[in-house]
Protein backbone atom coordinates (compact mmCIF):
# COMPACT_ATOMS: atom_id res chain seq x y z
CA UNK A 1 0.00 0.00 0.00
CA UNK A 2 1.33 2.73 -1.24
CA UNK A 3 2.24 6.44 1.68
CA UNK A 4 -0.29 8.37 -0.13
CA UNK A 5 -3.10 6.12 0.48
CA UNK A 6 -1.94 5.78 3.76
CA UNK A 7 -2.20 8.88 4.77
CA UNK A 8 -5.63 9.18 2.95
CA UNK A 9 -7.08 6.25 5.58
CA UNK A 10 -5.17 7.66 8.64
CA UNK A 11 -6.87 10.95 7.82
CA UNK A 12 -10.35 9.58 7.19
CA UNK A 13 -9.83 7.57 10.32
CA UNK A 14 -9.64 10.63 11.96
CA UNK A 15 -12.69 12.47 10.51
CA UNK A 16 -14.43 9.38 11.61
CA UNK A 17 -13.97 10.01 14.97
CA UNK A 18 -14.54 13.71 14.36
CA UNK A 19 -18.20 13.34 12.59
CA UNK A 20 -18.92 10.64 15.47
CA UNK A 21 -18.16 12.98 18.29
CA UNK A 22 -20.05 15.88 16.79
CA UNK A 23 -23.07 13.25 16.03
CA UNK A 24 -23.17 12.83 20.33
CA UNK A 25 -24.35 16.34 20.52
CA UNK A 26 -26.36 17.62 17.28
CA UNK A 27 -27.64 13.45 15.95
CA UNK A 28 -28.72 12.30 19.34
CA UNK A 29 -28.70 15.37 21.91
CA UNK A 30 -30.12 17.53 19.46
CA UNK A 31 -27.93 20.27 19.71
CA UNK A 32 -26.30 22.15 16.74
CA UNK A 33 -22.89 22.85 17.22
CA UNK A 34 -20.22 24.50 15.12
CA UNK A 35 -17.74 24.64 17.24
CA UNK A 36 -16.39 21.45 17.22
CA UNK A 37 -13.07 22.49 14.75
CA UNK A 38 -12.30 24.26 17.36
CA UNK A 39 -12.54 21.30 20.29
CA UNK A 40 -10.68 19.39 17.62
CA UNK A 41 -7.90 21.93 17.41
CA UNK A 42 -7.38 22.27 21.70
CA UNK A 43 -6.97 18.36 21.19
CA UNK A 44 -4.23 18.94 18.69
CA UNK A 45 -2.40 22.16 20.34
CA UNK A 46 -2.62 20.02 23.80
CA UNK A 47 -0.94 17.35 22.52
CA UNK A 48 1.60 19.30 20.66
CA UNK A 49 2.69 21.57 23.66
CA UNK A 50 2.78 18.34 25.32
CA UNK A 51 5.26 16.75 23.56
CA UNK A 52 7.56 19.56 22.13
CA UNK A 53 7.57 21.40 25.63
CA UNK A 54 7.00 19.42 28.42
CA UNK A 55 8.12 15.59 26.33
CA UNK A 56 4.91 13.93 26.93
CA UNK A 57 5.54 10.56 24.98
CA UNK A 58 3.25 8.93 22.96
CA UNK A 59 0.45 7.33 23.67
CA UNK A 60 0.20 9.73 26.93
CA UNK A 61 -0.41 12.33 25.38
CA UNK A 62 -4.14 11.04 23.76
CA UNK A 63 -5.36 10.93 27.05
CA UNK A 64 -4.47 13.96 28.20
CA UNK A 65 -5.62 16.05 25.06
CA UNK A 66 -8.81 14.44 25.32
CA UNK A 67 -9.28 15.56 29.05
CA UNK A 68 -8.39 18.92 28.47
CA UNK A 69 -10.77 18.93 25.24
CA UNK A 70 -13.69 17.09 27.88
CA UNK A 71 -13.43 20.09 29.97
CA UNK A 72 -13.31 22.70 27.00
CA UNK A 73 -16.34 20.65 26.49
CA UNK A 74 -18.17 21.43 29.03
CA UNK A 75 -17.03 25.42 29.06
CA UNK A 76 -18.83 25.25 25.51
CA UNK A 77 -22.00 23.96 26.59
CA UNK A 78 -22.64 26.55 29.52
CA UNK A 79 -24.17 29.01 26.71
CA UNK A 80 -25.93 26.29 25.26
CA UNK A 81 -28.18 25.67 28.48
CA UNK A 82 -29.00 29.74 27.50
CA UNK A 83 -30.11 29.65 24.13
CA UNK A 84 -31.50 27.17 21.56
CA UNK A 85 -31.58 26.60 17.93
CA UNK A 86 -30.25 29.43 15.77
CA UNK A 87 -28.60 31.48 18.52
CA UNK A 88 -27.33 28.46 19.81
CA UNK A 89 -25.52 27.96 16.16
CA UNK A 90 -24.36 31.27 16.38
CA UNK A 91 -22.93 30.83 19.94
CA UNK A 92 -20.88 28.24 18.65
CA UNK A 93 -20.24 29.94 15.64
CA UNK A 94 -18.53 32.85 17.97
CA UNK A 95 -16.74 30.62 20.09
CA UNK A 96 -15.16 28.58 17.20
CA UNK A 97 -13.52 31.90 16.27
CA UNK A 98 -12.78 33.28 19.74
CA UNK A 99 -10.48 29.78 19.90
CA UNK A 100 -8.71 30.45 16.89
CA UNK A 101 -7.71 34.02 17.46
CA UNK A 102 -6.46 32.94 20.47
CA UNK A 103 -4.13 30.19 18.58
CA UNK A 104 -3.27 33.12 15.72
CA UNK A 105 -2.15 35.93 18.31
CA UNK A 106 -1.04 34.27 21.60
CA UNK A 107 2.84 33.58 21.51
CA UNK A 108 2.19 30.79 24.21
CA UNK A 109 0.15 28.75 21.13
CA UNK A 110 3.14 30.14 18.50
CA UNK A 111 0.68 32.39 17.09
CA UNK A 112 0.64 32.60 13.33
CA UNK A 113 3.73 30.08 13.25
CA UNK A 114 1.81 27.64 14.96
CA UNK A 115 4.03 24.50 16.61
CA UNK A 116 6.06 22.47 14.26
CA UNK A 117 8.36 19.69 14.92
CA UNK A 118 6.09 17.60 16.60
CA UNK A 119 7.74 13.70 17.28
CA UNK A 120 5.98 11.22 15.78
CA UNK A 121 4.14 8.61 17.49
CA UNK A 122 6.68 6.02 19.19
CA UNK A 123 6.82 2.98 21.12
CA UNK A 124 9.53 1.33 23.30
CA UNK A 125 12.33 3.76 21.85
CA UNK A 126 10.82 2.82 18.19
CA UNK A 127 9.38 5.65 15.68
CA UNK A 128 5.97 3.77 14.25
CA UNK A 129 6.07 3.58 10.94
CA UNK A 130 2.79 5.21 9.02
CA UNK A 131 1.40 1.36 8.66
CA UNK A 132 1.41 1.32 12.32
CA UNK A 133 -0.27 4.89 12.52
CA UNK A 134 -3.39 4.01 9.96
CA UNK A 135 -3.55 0.93 11.96
CA UNK A 136 -4.05 3.02 15.32
CA UNK A 137 -6.43 5.68 13.71
CA UNK A 138 -8.98 2.88 12.39
CA UNK A 139 -8.42 1.35 15.86
CA UNK A 140 -9.63 4.69 17.63
CA UNK A 141 -12.14 5.15 15.17
CA UNK A 142 -13.53 1.41 15.79
CA UNK A 143 -13.46 2.54 19.52
CA UNK A 144 -15.62 5.85 18.96
CA UNK A 145 -17.86 3.59 17.08
CA UNK A 146 -18.67 1.08 19.78
CA UNK A 147 -18.07 2.66 22.61
CA UNK A 148 -21.19 5.14 21.48
CA UNK A 149 -23.19 2.32 19.96
CA UNK A 150 -22.81 1.11 23.93
CA UNK A 151 -23.10 4.69 25.78
CA UNK A 152 -26.63 5.26 23.24
CA UNK A 153 -28.30 1.79 24.67
CA UNK A 154 -28.06 3.13 28.15
CA UNK A 155 -30.14 5.74 30.79
CA UNK A 156 -28.27 8.61 28.85
CA UNK A 157 -28.51 7.80 25.78
CA UNK A 158 -32.00 7.25 26.09
CA UNK A 159 -32.06 10.91 28.08
CA UNK A 160 -30.60 12.34 25.06
CA UNK A 161 -32.62 11.15 22.35
CA UNK A 162 -35.56 12.29 24.74
CA UNK A 163 -34.18 15.87 24.97
CA UNK A 164 -33.78 16.08 20.99
CA UNK A 165 -37.41 14.78 20.02
CA UNK A 166 -39.01 17.05 23.37
CA UNK A 167 -37.25 18.61 25.32
CA UNK A 168 -40.27 20.47 27.56
CA UNK A 169 -41.27 16.84 27.76
CA UNK A 170 -38.09 15.31 28.93
CA UNK A 171 -37.66 17.69 31.70
CA UNK A 172 -41.69 17.14 32.47
CA UNK A 173 -40.56 13.26 33.15
CA UNK A 174 -37.48 14.19 35.77
CA UNK A 175 -34.34 14.18 33.09
CA UNK A 176 -32.05 16.72 33.89
CA UNK A 177 -31.82 18.61 30.91
CA UNK A 178 -28.60 20.96 32.01
CA UNK A 179 -26.91 17.69 32.98
CA UNK A 180 -27.11 15.93 30.21
CA UNK A 181 -26.18 18.50 27.13
CA UNK A 182 -23.05 19.06 30.01
CA UNK A 183 -21.97 15.43 29.63
CA UNK A 184 -22.98 15.30 25.89
CA UNK A 185 -20.54 18.18 24.87
CA UNK A 186 -18.48 16.59 27.57
CA UNK A 187 -18.32 13.20 25.40
CA UNK A 188 -18.11 14.83 22.02
CA UNK A 189 -14.95 17.00 23.11
CA UNK A 190 -12.93 14.34 24.39
CA UNK A 191 -13.39 12.28 21.41
CA UNK A 192 -12.37 15.21 19.54
CA UNK A 193 -9.45 15.71 21.61
CA UNK A 194 -8.59 12.05 20.85
CA UNK A 195 -8.44 13.00 16.78
CA UNK A 196 -7.12 16.40 17.55
CA UNK A 197 -3.94 14.66 19.26
CA UNK A 198 -3.31 12.07 16.83
CA UNK A 199 -3.51 14.31 13.94
CA UNK A 200 -1.05 16.46 15.72
CA UNK A 201 1.24 13.92 16.07
CA UNK A 202 0.50 12.12 12.13
CA UNK A 203 1.25 15.59 11.04
CA UNK A 204 4.02 16.52 12.97
CA UNK A 205 2.67 20.32 12.78
CA UNK A 206 -0.42 22.51 13.65
CA UNK A 207 -0.98 26.00 12.58
CA UNK A 208 -4.87 28.02 13.33
CA UNK A 209 -5.58 27.99 9.87
CA UNK A 210 -6.47 24.00 10.81
CA UNK A 211 -8.96 24.33 12.83
CA UNK A 212 -11.07 27.16 11.72
CA UNK A 213 -14.90 27.43 10.81
CA UNK A 214 -14.43 25.70 7.66
CA UNK A 215 -13.47 22.60 9.49
CA UNK A 216 -16.39 22.91 11.77
CA UNK A 217 -19.12 23.36 9.00
CA UNK A 218 -17.34 20.04 7.21
CA UNK A 219 -17.85 17.85 10.50
CA UNK A 220 -21.14 19.51 10.42
CA UNK A 221 -21.57 18.05 7.00
CA UNK A 222 -20.34 14.38 7.57
CA UNK A 223 -23.22 14.11 9.84
CA UNK A 224 -26.08 15.98 8.23
CA UNK A 225 -24.88 13.82 4.78
CA UNK A 226 -24.67 10.53 6.78
CA UNK A 227 -27.57 10.84 8.56
CA UNK A 228 -28.39 12.36 11.89
CA UNK A 229 -29.11 10.27 14.86
CA UNK A 230 -27.18 7.44 13.02
CA UNK A 231 -24.21 5.93 13.80
CA UNK A 232 -23.19 4.41 10.25
CA UNK A 233 -24.10 7.31 8.65
CA UNK A 234 -21.76 9.76 10.11
CA UNK A 235 -19.42 7.20 9.44
CA UNK A 236 -19.52 6.89 6.00
CA UNK A 237 -20.11 10.62 5.06
CA UNK A 238 -16.67 11.00 6.74
CA UNK A 239 -15.31 8.75 4.69
CA UNK A 240 -16.68 10.17 1.44
CA UNK A 241 -16.18 13.70 2.37
CA UNK A 242 -12.80 13.12 3.17
CA UNK A 243 -11.52 11.12 0.47
CA UNK A 244 -13.25 12.96 -2.14
CA UNK A 245 -11.20 16.47 -2.66
CA UNK A 246 -8.39 13.57 -3.27
CA UNK A 247 -10.28 11.67 -5.85
CA UNK A 248 -11.09 15.08 -7.72
CA UNK A 249 -7.84 16.14 -7.19
CA UNK A 250 -6.46 15.83 -11.38
CA UNK A 251 -9.89 18.12 -11.37
CA UNK A 252 -7.71 21.45 -9.69
CA UNK A 253 -10.26 24.01 -9.07
CA UNK A 254 -13.25 22.52 -10.28
CA UNK A 255 -13.10 19.46 -7.01
CA UNK A 256 -14.48 21.93 -4.57
CA UNK A 257 -17.39 22.94 -7.30
CA UNK A 258 -18.23 19.09 -7.88
CA UNK A 259 -17.80 18.39 -3.90
CA UNK A 260 -19.89 21.27 -3.06
CA UNK A 261 -22.73 20.15 -5.54
CA UNK A 262 -23.07 16.64 -4.36
CA UNK A 263 -23.42 17.58 -1.20
CA UNK A 264 -26.39 20.38 -2.15
CA UNK A 265 -27.72 17.77 -3.82
CA UNK A 266 -28.15 15.27 -1.03
CA UNK A 267 -29.10 17.55 1.16
CA UNK A 268 -31.83 18.66 -1.50
CA UNK A 269 -33.53 15.31 -2.72
CA UNK A 270 -32.54 13.17 1.28
CA UNK A 271 -32.80 15.88 3.87
CA UNK A 272 -32.25 12.95 6.50
CA UNK A 273 -28.48 12.15 4.61
CA UNK A 274 -27.72 8.89 2.72
CA UNK A 275 -28.05 6.39 5.67
CA UNK A 276 -30.97 8.52 7.49
CA UNK A 277 -34.49 7.83 8.64
CA UNK A 278 -36.39 7.93 5.19
CA UNK A 279 -33.42 7.09 3.02
CA UNK A 280 -33.43 5.36 -0.10
CA UNK A 281 -30.24 3.56 1.07
CA UNK A 282 -31.76 2.89 4.14
CA UNK A 283 -34.84 1.77 3.13
CA UNK A 284 -33.32 -1.11 0.73
CA UNK A 285 -30.88 -2.06 3.24
CA UNK A 286 -34.14 -2.74 5.23
CA UNK A 287 -36.16 -4.19 2.54
CA UNK A 288 -33.34 -6.53 1.95
CA UNK A 289 -32.94 -7.56 5.13
CA UNK A 290 -36.69 -8.14 5.82
CA UNK A 291 -36.50 -10.46 2.97
CA UNK A 292 -33.61 -12.28 4.36
CA UNK A 293 -33.78 -15.68 6.22
CA UNK A 294 -33.86 -14.61 9.82
CA UNK A 295 -36.84 -12.24 8.81
CA UNK A 296 -38.54 -15.26 7.22
CA UNK A 297 -38.56 -17.42 10.57
CA UNK A 298 -39.86 -15.18 12.47
CA UNK A 299 -42.70 -14.18 9.65
CA UNK A 300 -42.86 -18.31 10.46
CA UNK A 301 -43.23 -18.37 13.71
CA UNK A 302 -45.87 -15.32 13.96
CA UNK A 303 -47.86 -16.89 11.30
CA UNK A 304 -47.84 -20.07 13.33
CA UNK A 305 -48.77 -18.60 16.61
CA UNK A 306 -51.64 -16.25 14.90
CA UNK A 307 -54.53 -18.81 15.58
CA UNK A 308 -53.04 -19.01 19.49
CA UNK A 309 -55.29 -17.69 22.33
CA UNK A 310 -53.80 -13.94 23.59
CA UNK A 311 -51.45 -14.63 26.52
CA UNK A 312 -51.45 -18.68 25.40
CA UNK A 313 -48.13 -19.90 26.09
CA UNK A 314 -48.60 -22.60 22.48
CA UNK A 315 -48.85 -26.12 24.01
CA UNK A 316 -46.60 -25.72 26.87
Amino acid sequence: MSEYLVSIITLAAIWVVLALSLNLVTGYAGQVSLAQGALFGVGAYAAAIAATRHNVTFPLDIPLAAAITATAGGLLALPALRVRHDFLVLTTMGVNFVVVAIFQYVDYFGASSGIVGIPLPALAGRTLSSHEVMAIAIGLAAFTFVSNWCLLRTWFGLRMVAIRDDEAAAAATGISVAATKIWAFVLAGAYAGIAGALYARFIGSVFPSSFGFVESVTILSMVILGGEGTLVGPLVAAVILRSLPEVLRPLADWRLVVYGLALALVIRFQPGGLLGHGSILRNLFSRRAARGPLAREVRTQDAGSAGRPAGGRGGV
